[in-house]
């Protein structure tokens, strides 16, 4: 338990040891699909090779240790081993083509990169040797790249050889180099307030930043997600959300270290893949952004495969339909399951809800609570001004959640992080009189037509519940008369016959007719982040050229 029941200040490697010594021979990491398997005491011995021989090799306190990875086994013991030692992991977007790469390797001096082969039509190895051609040809150990100063070694996440990069296997043959005393030196000067993580934002506005997370971070919002799972070590949580984004190596990695729970991990998601894992493995927990959870359902073996394990688990990522969150509960025996709401540079959880919510409606509806330690504030964006209940404002937070800063970014960290430490999410919502606190919209997604203000959620949230609706996402149409006008990009359920005279015939009447779509196109899919999140922006985009004479 956290001291004073809010924070803790213990490091990621100082956690794992206690539940190693609490529960060595219960499951840590599965992988459902293969036969793979260790328990917490396997798992700890692996990261503590895997530790050794990156000290072998070289990484000091304070390096960066970038993986560009699909959730391949050998992920998260690299997540381990590097907090281990001090080392600092760079988690890379999994659909990052080169010139991202190139940013990301320069803007933060990486000095280490493991890698893949690949992941759809990129290839890993290939893009490295194009933007490091030094890699073909000097010694792996003398490294040293004109384009990138800072980088000294290049890895392989397996045990496949590649010139000029160390293999996983020989790494954890290093190992032998290191003995325990110089590795326990290292750890003691470690703390708990030391960057542990760097993650870049989507880069969906502007370029990416380096969000700069401590074991402190890290270690504390794990913990408060669990809790509010009544997560314990007889829960076995079923992971098929990137690893590289806060979804999987904080909310889903870091709860499970907290509480014993078991990590069924996914290489990546697949439909039939998740319902088999949870069937297999008997899950009582499984996570997942919206899109997923609709794939799940919608999917034609859906009722062949046992649920009954499942009793809890995070819907979060984009704004949860209400739909989609009752038929969890009523069809997949998710009758705990939980939302989070928060962002990368708050850890990125700052308010859930809980297993034992009393309301369906508030568990469907609302964002939950802020965590114990936590402050979450409705803000003005115009005057500072902190708002009550039922007015709508910036949601904002401070407490032991919030981001050290951006990597070598003061003056975007200083716009993200006011005077006072509270850090400005971007995100508009309210709170009601009983603590709960509702998301709307983003600032720049709020629809402003002739004045009046239309939050996309709320109109979203109506079309949900029409027959034959999969999926609905608002955003505005630049209009000459009114400013902006609201479009629905609309996904069909399988058979379904829809058209868009009957959404807006589903609308009219029922809600403000201002908030009525007053455009409406169907997709087959949305263009989506590597994380799981709908890129409102591609649809804005995409809905300017549909209807250009609004």
């Amino acid at each position: 338990m956290p001291r004073d029941n809010i924070t803790r200040e213990a490091t990621i490697g100082q956690l794992l040891d206690e539940v190693v010594e609490k529960i060595p021979d219960q499951d840590a990491v599965v992988y459902a699909d293969r036969d793979y398997r260790q328990t917490w005491k396997e798992f700890r011995d692996t990261v503590d090779k895997a530790a050794k021989g990156l000290m072998a090799l070289g990484v000091s306190k304070g390096d960066k240790v970038a993986v560009w990875a699909t959730n391949v086994p050998h992920w998260v013991t690299l997540q381990f081993a590097t907090a281990r030692i001090g080392a600092i992991l760079l988690t890379i977007n999994i659909n990052y083509r080169s010139a991202e790469i190139d940013y990301l390797l320069r803007q933060s001096d990486c000095e280490n990169i493991f890698v893949i082969d690949g992941y759809r039509d990129t290839d890993y190895v290939n893009t490295l040797y194009e933007l490091i051609p030094e890699l073909k040809e000097q010694p792996r150990d003398r490294l040293r790249s004109e384009r990138y100063p800072h980088l000294r070694r290049v890895l392989f996440l397996g045990p496949e050889k590649h010139r000029g990069m160390y293999s996983w296997n020989e790494l954890l043959a290093m190992s032998v180099a290191i003995g325990d005393e110089e590795y326990r030196q290292r750890q003691s000067e470690l703390s708990t307030y030391d960057v542990v993580n760097m993650q870049y934002t989507s880069g969906t506005t502007g370029f990416p930043k380096g969000v700069m997370l401590t074991h402190f971070n890290l270690t504390n919002n794990g913990y408060w997600v669990g809790v509010n799972e009544n997560f314990t070590t007889a829960d076995r949580l079923c992971i098929p959300v990137p690893l590289f984004h806060c979804f999987g190596c904080v909310l889903a990695v870091m709860a499970c270290l907290n509480h014993g729970a078991t990590m069924v991990i996914l290489e990546r998601y697949d439909p039939i893949n998740v319902m088999m894992s949870i069937e297999k493995e008997r899950c009582t927990a499984v996570y997942g952004v919206p899109t997923m959870f609709i794939g799940i359902l919608d999917h034609k073996l859906f009722d062949k495969f046992d649920f009954s394990t499942l009793r809890t688990g995070i819907m979060a990522g984009s704004p949860c339909p209400v739909k989609t969150m009752k038929e969890c509960v009523d069809r997949m025996n998710m009758r705990e399951v939980t939302i989070v709401y928060g962002l990368t540079e708050s850890s990125p959880a700052m308010t859930q809800s809980r297993y034992d919510e009393p309301s369906l409606e508030k568990k469907c509806s609302t964002v939950g609570k802020a965590f114990p330690g936590i402050e979450v504030a409705i803000i003005d964006p115009d005057t500072g001004e902190h708002l009550g209940p039922g007015r709508h404002g910036e949601l904002c937070c401070r407490g032991h959640n919030v981001m050290k800063g951006y990597y070598k970014m003061p003056e975007e960290t200083a716009k993200a992080i006011d005077k006072d430490g509270w850090l400005h999410s971007g995100d508009i919502g309210m709170v009601d009189e009983d603590g709960y606190f509702a998301v709307t919209g983003r600032l720049k997604d709020m629809i402003i037509r002739g004045g009046e203000n239309i939050y996309p959620k709320e109109v979203e949230d109506f079309i949900h519940h029409m027959d034959g609706v999969a999926d609905v996402q608002v955003v505005g149409v630049p209009s000459v008369k009114y400013g902006e006008l609201p479009a629905a990009f609309v996904i069909k359920r399988p058979g379904a016959k829809l058209t868009a005279e009957d959404i807006v015939d589903h609308c009219r009447g029922k809600i403000a007719f201002y908030k009525i779509p007053k455009y409406v196109h169907f997709l087959e899919e949305y263009p989506m982040t590597a994380s799981g999140k709908i890129m409102k922006v591609k649809l804005r985009e995409m809905s300017a050229q549909l209807w250009p004479d609004s």
